[in-house]
């Protein structure tokens, strides 16, 4: 999958050096089928994210957006164009987009960002998303790939989706964009959130931290460990059973994070998952489960957080539960006939 990703950026980087559109950076795959616990589906999902950085003349800033009705920390990536023109000679320059746009046009044959991907001064993700498709679609036949696997391409609107076949086998490839937040692991991404997530507003995601995590912790584990079995099992299980995956997995990442690694020998497989069904009894009882990552000040060093989100509160995954009685005694009732 990453070679795959990696050939199609890689073509697509070297057909796009003289253009304004964004660059695109090696992709970073992520969730549960690089951490290893994917559940057992007819069809393999992998997802990646490919970071995006401005082209020349251009320059991005994220706005967070102030809209309160609207679930989780959200933003919105400003394009505004950077003067390239010498210091002393400010506005002298005509390759400078900012002073003569209509000059770079003429002799590049080629418009700026904001005339192309752009809703108003913001990046759009769907604009963005059916750029890169039609790239996809495009490239295709010049990668390796093309000669042993069939490509589809999936309708989405915040993901370009790749369907792979041959003979034998069949996966996709979900692939979403992102802005990387001050150097961190810490993105603002493509993902929707809910059927009307304008095209303006880019989550944050913190999906590539829990990836980065997972491998930490692999190298710490004993070689038997049998953490990634008790997440699978207990996602396969539960996720029906109004409990989302991300709550499963969060309660095995603070287990992870707090028991010592010799805890995690397969020998203990039993004990280790009581110890995870006790702690979502305790957090449903409590109706809290707090974020992972945001507000996680003892997180290991080589997981890169930006000073807000490492300084903030976390989040309460259980909030719902707080907010509807009924739906927290379903949620208690599916605990205790598991």
């Amino acid at each position: 999958t990453m070679a795959l990703v990696d050939n199609f950026t890689s073509v697509l980087r070297h057909a796009l050096g003289r253009t304004f559109y964004p660059v695109l950076q090696q992709a970073i795959g992520f969730g549960s089928a690089f951490e290893g616990w994917t559940a057992k589906e007819e069809e393999v999902v992998y997802r990646v994210l490919i970071p995006l950085t401005p082209p020349l003349g251009h320059i991005f800033y994220l706005e967070p957006d102030t809209d309160q009705q609207r679930p989780g920390r959200n933003f919105r990536v400003l394009v505004n164009l950077e003067c390239r023109c010498p210091r002393e000679q400010q506005g002298a320059y005509l390759l400078c987009f900012l002073h003569h746009p209509d000059m770079v046009r003429r002799v590049t044959g080629q418009l700026n960002l904001l005339d192309t991907l752009c809703t108003g001064s913001y990046l759009d993700v769907k604009k963005t998303v059916r750029w890169f498709c039609a790239l996809v679609r495009a490239s295709w036949r010049r990668l390796p790939q093309s000669r042993s696997w069939n490509l589809a391409l999936l309708p989405s609107k915040r993901s370009c989706n790749l369907r792979l076949t041959n003979n034998q086998e069949s996966f996709q490839v979900r692939v979403l964009f992102g802005v990387r937040r001050h150097g961190s692991d810490i993105f603002i991404s493509s993902r929707s959130r809910g059927a009307h997530t304008p095209g303006t507003m880019w989550p944050e995601t913190y999906t590539v931290a829990e990836t980065r995590f997972f491998r930490h912790m692999a190298r710490q584990a004993p070689q038997d460990s049998s953490h990634l079995k008790c997440l699978q099992l207990l996602t396969g299980v539960l996720v029906h059973k109004e409990f989302s995956t991300h709550a499963i997995k969060t309660v095995v990442m603070r287990l992870l994070h707090t028991l010592p690694a010799s805890h995690w020998q397969s020998k203990y497989f039993l004990l280790q998952l009581s110890d995870i069904l006790e702690q979502l009894r305790l957090s449903l009882e409590e109706k809290r489960l707090d974020h992972f990552i945001v507000g996680n000040q003892s997180l290991p060093q080589e997981i890169r957080l930006p000073p807000d989100i490492r300084r903030a509160r976390p989040p309460n995954l259980f909030h719902c539960l707080l907010q509807d009685p009924a739906a927290h005694s379903r949620a208690m009732q599916a605990y205790l006939d598991l």
